[in-house]
């Protein structure tokens, strides 16, 4: 419940801070049709992400037959959270990580790769699946797809507003110095504080759901080490917030991250196990 209020906070945020430009800058035609532009895009998206991100990294999907491991621990896991089953789907890459794609429970889909597979045991595929089916249930999918509308749109106002303004902005260069640079970089770190947020969430809903924080903890860790020795061959860095640990977190990826501090994140695993009947629960290693 505080993760989702902080949430609808920083998307409130969003929103006002785009409304309050649009005013400053007289609401113009341009910034209209910039949010309108925006709003479309994002929508397109949002019916159409996971056939987008899925085909981006040539997942294939498996039926039991196929994968019996895993499509049992999807299926525990999504029964014990009371979601309906989704599409499971495999990446043809060795660096181990997992994302969930789909605009609500009914259309979602599992991808992981070939990596995770054969790093991780049970226990540890187990907290990474709950993790991603957290996200699911928790509609992560529409929330990043709000934020990502207001901060691309923007971007768009900046851009305008660089080439057509009124006299109120052309009086006061270093107004619009602020718009043009400020508005665009505003929106990314609310966009990328929002994603953090959900990680968070997501980490601890997993946990929960899975009961095994320190084996999720466990998974976080193998699966950072591998990443930076076997980085993903396909992909872009916009898909960076689908993943459970960034596989692109590199320069300015490290910087703007959206995903918070590994150990942090492990930390707080830690505690919850803590918390949990005997003091522990799942492998450390």
């Amino acid at each position: 419940m505080r993760s989702t209020l902080r949430t609808g906070f920083w998307l409130a945020v969003l929103a006002g801070l785009f409304v309050a430009i649009g005013g400053w800058l007289g609401g113009g035609p341009g910034a209209i049709f910039g949010f309108a532009l925006a709003l479309v895009m994002n929508l397109v998206g949002y019916f159409a992400s996971d056939r987008i991100v899925l085909e981006r990294y040539d997942a294939r999907e498996t039926g039991p037959q196929d994968q019996p491991r895993l499509h049992g621990i999807v299926s525990r896991v999504a029964e014990k959270g009371g979601l309906p089953m989704p599409k499971v789907y495999i990446v043809p890459e060795q660096a181990p990580n997992a994302f969930a794609t789909g605009r609500s429970p009914k259309h979602a889909a599992v991808a992981v790769t070939a990596g995770i597979l054969e790093q991780l045991d049970d226990d540890q595929l187990e907290g990474v699946i709950a993790h991603e089916l957290s996200h699911v249930k928790n509609r992560d999918t529409l929330t990043s797809t709000i934020a990502a509308t207001f901060a691309g749109a923007l971007a768009m106002v900046a851009s305008s507003a660089r080439y057509g303004s009124r006299s109120r902005s052309r009086q006061n260069p270093i107004g619009l110095l602020l718009i043009v640079i400020g508005a665009p970089l505003a929106g990314l770190l609310i966009q990328m504080l929002v994603s953090r947020i959900r990680e968070y969430a997501a980490d601890r809903d997993g946990a929960a759901l899975s009961g095994k924080p320190l084996s999720l903890a466990a998974a976080l860790r193998t699966i950072s080490r591998s990443s930076e020795q076997l980085p993903l061959l396909r992909g872009n860095a916009v898909d960076a917030q689908l993943f459970i640990v960034n596989p692109f977190a590199g320069g300015l990826q490290k910087l703007f991250s959206t995903h918070p501090p590994l150990e942090e994140r492990i930390r707080l695993l830690e505690e919850m196990a803590k918390q949990l009947p005997g003091g522990t629960s799942g492998s450390a290693r």
